[in-house]
């Protein structure tokens, strides 16, 4: 295994990447979608650790800067808006790795959401492992507050003591608990009133980026944090993700206890584990498209 700076063109810009070449490589490819505001290292060098273990088992991985992030200098840009970035690090990928029959794109927070979207765009996307997608709205992080984090606190014996010892601001948790509670209903109703034609949010956009791909993507979620469990709530609560997968089946899986980024080694570990096992029954499904000569091209010598 060995790593390779790569620096590539995009839409007039250059992208800064590594990439992790096997000796031996599977027939499909990893792109890392990193989630900002982050850069290719990852929080805790999470994309680094995981770019290493994955061109152990065989998968070449790039992991990249797309603009205006890390060291792929240029203007900054909202994850809606990194097609272009998405489709010059495939590029480069399949540019150094010729005999890949098809990229997976690995994706964290709105990384995953960023993936989604793009996902029907090209048809050399295999799959997509989707950890902890981001769908945001005020009425996603209302639901999630009532369901996730108020119901945990009510069980949990630290609220309790505060309560007993006086050192609890009961007013202003009250507050934000009914503002909480208003803003679902308030998004309940909206959902029955009729509507006319909208633009497509980018969480319908990620939803059709999951019915494109029919079942190739694997859902990876942190059994502590916000962001998963809105995810969750929205994917079983709206129409154009049904039916969203449970738990055990194969496509969804959650780390109990793993906070948003995995930072404890064994959560990280868990992680790396089912992305490979997936990715395994990936490569089973996209063969190399040509006799495999040679592995993915080296570097030129200094």
């Amino acid at each position: 295994m060995s790593e390779t700076p790569l620096v590539f063109p995009c839409a007039g810009e250059l992208l800064v990447g590594v990439l992790h070449r096997p000796v031996q490589p599977a027939s499909v490819g990893v792109v890392v979608v990193v989630g900002g505001p982050q850069y290719r290292a990852g929080s805790h060098r999470q994309f680094t650790l995981l770019g290493r273990e994955l061109a152990r088992a065989g998968f070449p991985c790039l992991r990249f800067d797309y603009r205006g992030m890390g060291d792929s200098a240029a203007p900054r840009r909202d994850f809606q808006a990194v097609d272009e970035d998405i489709r010059a690090a495939i590029d480069a990928l399949l540019g150094q790795c010729p005999e890949l029959g098809g990229v997976v794109l690995w994706g964290l927070c709105d990384g995953a959401s960023a993936a989604l979207m793009y996902a029907p765009a090209d048809s050399r996307v295999g799959g997509i492992v989707a950890v902890n997608p981001w769908v945001r709205s005020e009425a996603t992080l209302a639901q999630a507050r009532v369901s996730h984090y108020y119901a945990r606190r009510l069980f949990d014996p630290a609220l309790w003591r505060k309560l007993v010892s006086g050192d609890f601001a009961w007013r202003s948790s009250l507050a934000d608990a009914a503002t909480s509670v208003w803003r679902v209903l308030r998004a309940r109703s909206s959902k029955r009133s009729p509507a006319g034609k909208r633009p497509a949010g980018f969480q319908q956009r990620m939803a059709i980026g999951w019915q494109h791909l029919q079942g190739k993507v694997l859902f990876v979620l942190s059994g502590n944090d916000l962001t998963a469990a809105e995810f969750l709530h929205h994917a079983r609560s709206t129409p154009s993700w049904q039916p969203f997968p449970e738990e055990g089946g194969g496509a969804l899986h959650v780390v109990a206890e793993a906070d948003h980024t995995f930072s404890r080694p064994e959560w990280n570990a868990r992680l790396t584990d089912l992305t490979l096992q997936w990715l395994g029954t990936v490569a089973a499904s996209r063969p190399h498209p040509s006799p495999l000569r040679e592995p993915c091209a080296q570097p030129d010598a200094a």
